[in-house]
């Protein structure tokens, strides 16, 4: 039996998304769930039947949790694992050595591509070779140590752990720096009591640029050691598994003073140290939040701060207090296990252009201290004008979002491009409210400025269609309406074309637009397993929302 057969969450995907991925689907094949990849030993499995909880269920959801997190790491630079450390042509007649000839700076470049075992390995080559891999920078990816067959990281034995972990300290220990990359992620941090402490001074004191660590539990909460604050060289931190370091009485001048981008993956971390990080990062750009623990507060603070993102904010109220250069607020997925609203606030926050998802049935949207109500008209102290780019997802039918809806509209009167999402909802809707939509009124982003709207999870719903006719009818701008329904809501194109057809009755604003009708490669749910944060980061990618698994095969 499926291990996630008769397990159902109240996520924003509706009653039919199950706890992890679907088997047999794009993100089971990405995302192997199914593997013991964290397993408990036995002291630990004690431990936790203690405190009353299920050990294997606990595995099998911290399993997913984890999974999730090595998918949502950004890429790390690319290496060849079938280089040779021989020219591959026969050796000249004279017997010279053609490659060590080679000026110095293409020799570098040649050594900076091998993984680091191989570049160590170079030294014997020649006199010539002896000093130039520890002259490099160095790019370090502990997945590249463990044995041929066994290096995704995510699946490691033990044994090959402790290897790992002590070639690594040979290597940060004879290596001069400074390390350009580090990607740690196989080892068992807990194992080896003082182990990371050491390894964090060495990087601290060699320079580290960029450095990705992620603990294998159990323990849960590992906590960061002090020497965690050591590493001033840092330009792109991304932390996973950990419990954050407390920050009272640090002295003033800790800080990471070249920072850009700090990813938070499942991380237990107060308020008050989320602000201290914050505060001491003062060219912090990019900002990545997955799967907050202990945070029931991000308030934003912050003169550099461009994007923002979260997946699976969980309890979390949002507070963009003063934020000038915020550009993009992405939360792509938050849940709340009390089932009450969390509080998503704008202030100061003048360069917001994109924004998403919102969800009327999770959020209450405040505005210049102003709270935003059902059946509201826009004022000037209750709209975001800069907001180009707006995601939303709404239970359609449900009276609460459909009144919410248009008030939430209204906010952002210049959005271009709506990406919309339709979620099923847990109860059932009721009689269908035909007056609904005539009695919104005007919103001015439908009718002046949206020129693209993409529909995610139509089911073809008469609460959908009133709704997508509503818009047809006063959208004078929009040249693209695009409709994606999941694979397997309908049994051909012919029925989903026939779904569709009662919206050719409406009498269209834009004789311009063009619908698109297209079916998602994922089910319902699919999608929440393979977000990651890199198109939302890349400040070249125009519409991140656009960009995900759900689309894939659409020419947007």
């Amino acid at each position: 039996m499926d291990r996630h057969q008769g397990q159902r969450c109240r996520c924003p995907h509706g009653p039919r998304c199950t706890r992890g991925p679907r088997h047999g689907g794009p993100a089971a094949a990405a995302l192997d769930t199914h593997v013991r990849a964290f397993p408990m030993d036995a002291d630990e499995q004690a431990l936790w039947r203690a405190c009353g909880m299920n050990p294997v269920s606990l595995e099998s959801d911290v399993t997913t949790m984890l999974t999730c997190l090595h998918y949502i790491l950004p890429g790390r630079p690319v290496v060849s694992h079938h280089a040779a450390l021989s020219a591959l042509l026969p050796p000249p007649h004279d017997g010279a050595d053609r490659i060590s000839d080679l000026p110095e700076d293409l020799l570098r470049n040649i050594v900076s591509r091998l993984p680091a075992k191989d570049g160590a390995r170079t030294a014997a080559l020649s006199c010539r070779w002896r000093t130039l891999w520890l002259s490099i920078p160095l790019v370090l990816v502990d997945a590249d140590l463990l044995p041929a067959g066994r290096r995704s990281g995510l699946q490691v034995a033990r044994a090959d752990a402790r290897r790992v972990a002590s070639a690594i300290t040979r290597i940060l220990e004879a290596h001069q720096g400074p390390f350009h990359f580090v990607h740690l992620i196989s080892c068992y941090m807990q194992e080896t009591p003082g182990l990371l402490a050491r390894w964090l001074q060495l990087l601290a004191v060699k320079g580290v640029r960029q450095l990705f660590l992620v603990n294998r539990p159990w323990p849960l909460d590992m906590a960061l050691p002090a020497t965690f604050f050591g590493m001033a060289t840092l330009t792109r931190l991304y932390l996973g598994a950990f419990g954050f370091p407390r920050t009272a009485g640090l002295p003033r001048a800790v800080a990471f003073p070249h920072l850009r981008e700090l990813g938070l993956c499942c991380i237990a971390i107060q308020n008050r140290d989320m602000d201290f990080v914050l505060a001491r990062t003062p060219v912090l750009e990019i900002l990545c939040i997955q799967a907050n623990i202990l945070l029931k507060c991000l308030t934003l603070v912050s003169r550099s701060l461009r994007c923002v993102q979260i997946i699976e904010g969980i309890d979390l109220n949002i507070d963009v207090k003063d934020a000038p250069h915020l550009e993009r607020l992405i939360i792509w997925t938050s849940s709340a296990r009390d089932g009450l609203h969390r509080s998503l606030k704008i202030g100061h926050a003048p360069a917001l252009s994109m924004l998403g998802y919102l969800e009327p049935a999770r959020h209450v949207l405040e505005i210049s201290n102003t709270t935003i109500k059902a059946g509201m008209r826009a004022s000037h102290s209750t709209i975001v004008p800069s907001i180009k780019i707006l995601s939303l997802r709404v239970c359609f039918g449900i009276h609460y979002d459909d009144k919410m809806l248009p008030s939430f509209l209204r906010c952002f009167p210049n959005v271009e491009r709506l990406h919309l999402e339709s979620n099923e909802a847990h109860e059932p809707t009721g009689k269908l409210n035909t007056k609904c939509w005539k009695e919104a009124g005007p919103i001015e982003c439908i009718q002046s400025n949206i020129k693209l709207m993409i529909f995610y999870a139509f089911r073809g719903e008469r609460n959908e269609l009133s709704f997508l006719k509503f818009f047809l009818e006063n959208a004078r701008m929009l040249t693209k309406l695009v409709i994606v329904y999941c694979k397997g809501s309908f049994s051909s194109m012919t029925e989903a074309n026939s779904k569709v057809k009662p919206l050719f009755a409406a009498k269209w604003a834009s004789p311009d637009c063009v619908l698109q009708l297209f079916e998602s490669a994922l089910e319902v749910g699919d999608d929440k397993w393979l977000l990651n944060f890199e198109a939302g980061s890349d400040f070249s990618t125009r519409d991140p929302f656009a960009c995900t698994a759900a689309l894939r095969g659409c020419n947007i």
